[in-house]
């Protein structure tokens, strides 16, 4: 059956019929609670919305802290091999304008540590931004999503943090 010659110009399709249906909107909660409606995850687009979304973004809650873990981990390896390179890098002897720069070290070793402390500035950037988006996270005051996030970090510890004290010197980063 040929509709070609239907005119459909007239019609208004602009809200296809959900005009009366108002989007759910985020709630945003100061005070502590276990209600998951509405719940939005730093993001409006991170909208938990039923039983399974809910327990997809808490097993990536875990994920994420136990992420900041390896990170931190990856940082303090990256630091190590630094620190051996440099090490190994051969000294000059010493001389009345090395002892003034550093005592022995070769060009070579400071060319390391230059090039070492950009990495180490930008990781340490990102380990900040890191630690306060999981701070923001934590401050959904939602009790399922800060329990992941301790239990994130409890596993990151466990599997990334064998060369750290379990005591840390700041709360936040």
């Amino acid at each position: 059956m040929d509709h070609s010659h239907m005119d459909h110009s007239h019609m208004d399709h602009g809200d296809m019929g959900h005009g009366d249906m108002p989007m759910p909107m985020c709630s945003m909660n100061m005070l502590f609670t276990w209600d998951t409606t509405n719940l939005c995850i730093v993001f409006r687009q991170w909208h938990v919305r039923g039983t399974t979304s809910l327990v997809f973004s808490l097993l990536a809650i875990i994920a994420i802290s136990a992420g900041y873990e390896a990170l931190r981990e990856g940082i303090r390896r990256y630091e190590a091999s630094i620190a051996a390179k440099q090490d190994a890098s051969p000294s000059e002897p010493n001389t009345e304008s090395t002892t003034l720069l550093g005592v022995g070290r070769s060009s070579q070793s400071e060319a390391i540590g230059r090039r070492a402390q950009v990495v180490k500035a930008v990781l340490y950037g990102v380990q900040n931004f890191y630690a306060f988006m999981i701070m923001l996270v934590f401050m959904t005051y939602n009790g399922f999503v800060m329990v992941s996030v301790a239990i994130g970090a409890g596993l990151g510890y466990y599997f990334f943090g064998s060369h750290t004290k379990a005591v840390k010197e700041t709360a936040c980063h």
